[in-house]
C-alpha cells in the first residue's frame, strides 16, 4: 500500500471515540483543518470483536442517548437512512425500528473488519432492513437524491476534505432529506484531544460552505451537540 493510502485510511468509525478514554487519532487542528486537510492513520480496526467490547459497552447508552438522537431524526416508516461510520452497529437497532420492515438502513464503513461484523451482528438479531457495506474514505457512496436521513455519529471530526465530503452528501439526500452529525464538545470527558474537536459553529460552517442549511439542534445530550442540514 503507498504511504498516501495509508495516510487516507482512518477508520470513519460512528464509535469512534465512544469509550472512556481520550481517543489517540490525532487528525490536524480542528481548527485549521480545511478542504484539503487530511486526518492520519493511527489505528487500524481490523478485529471487530475485540473494539466491540468498547463500543457497545452499555454504559454508553447513558451518554450518548442513541434513542434520544434517533427520535431527533424524525424518521418515518419507509424511509431510507444512512448511518457513515457504522463501526460495528451501535445505532443500528435503533435506526431499523425507525424505519420499520418497508425501510432500509445503509450501515456504512471503510473498515472491512467492521463491515463483515456489520453484515453478521444484522444477522443475528434478525435486522433484515440493514444493509453493510465498504464505502470509500472521500466518498460515502451514496445514491443520488435518495437517502431520507444521514447519520454520523462521533466521526465528522476523522473526515478529511470535510467541506467536499459534506457536498456528496447533499447529493444524496432526497427532497425532504436531512443530515445529522454528532460530536464531542470541547468539555466533553470523552472523544479526542481537546485541541482536534470541532466547534458546533464549525460544523455548521462547513455544511453551509457546500450548499446546505445547517443549524445546532438541541437534544439533550450531556457530553455532545447535533447539527442537522438539510437541502436549501
Amino acid at each position: 500500500m503507498r504511504s498516501r493510502d495509508l495516510l487516507l485510511v482512518f477508520v470513519l468509525l460512528a464509535a469512534i471515540c465512544c469509550g472512556p478514554h481520550q481517543s489517540s487519532h490525532a487528525p490536524a487542528s480542528a481548527d485549521t483543518q480545511g478542504p484539503g486537510a487530511e486526518a492520519p492513520l493511527v489505528h487500524r480496526f481490523e478485529h471487530a470483536e475485540q473494539w466491540a467490547k468498547q463500543f457497545d459497552d452499555p454504559a454508553r447508552d447513558a451518554w450518548q442517548k442513541p434513542g434520544d438522537v434517533v427520535a431527533a431524526m424524525e424518521i418515518r416508516p419507509g424511509m431510507t437512512v444512512a448511518d457513515i461510520g457504522a463501526g460495528t452497529g451501535y445505532f443500528e437497532r435503533w435506526l431499523s425500528r425507525a424505519v420499520g420492515p418497508s425501510g432500509v438502513v445503509l450501515a456504512l464503513d471503510i473498515e472491512p473488519a467492521m463491515v463483515s461484523y456489520l453484515t453478521e451482528r444484522a444477522a443475528r438479531e434478525h435486522l433484515g432492513n440493514v444493509k453493510a457495506s465498504q464505502v470509500a474514505v472521500d466518498d460515502p457512496l451514496l445514491p443520488k437524491g435518495k437517502v431520507d436521513r444521514i447519520l454520523l455519529v462521533d466521526t465528522w471530526h476523522h473526515i478529511p476534505s470535510r467541506e467536499a465530503y459534506a457536498g456528496k452528501l447533499r447529493e444524496a439526500l432526497s427532497p425532504e432529506g436531512s443530515i445529522t452529525i454528532v460530536d464531542f464538545t470541547r468539555e466533553s470527558s470523552h472523544g479526542p484531544p481537546p485541541q482536534h474537536r470541532l466547534t458546533p459553529d464549525q460544523v455548521v460552517r462547513e455544511l453551509r460552505a457546500a450548499g446546505l442549511r445547517a443549524s445546532v439542534t438541541p437534544v439533550g445530550l450531556p457530553e455532545q451537540y447535533t447539527v442537522t442540514a438539510r437541502l436549501p
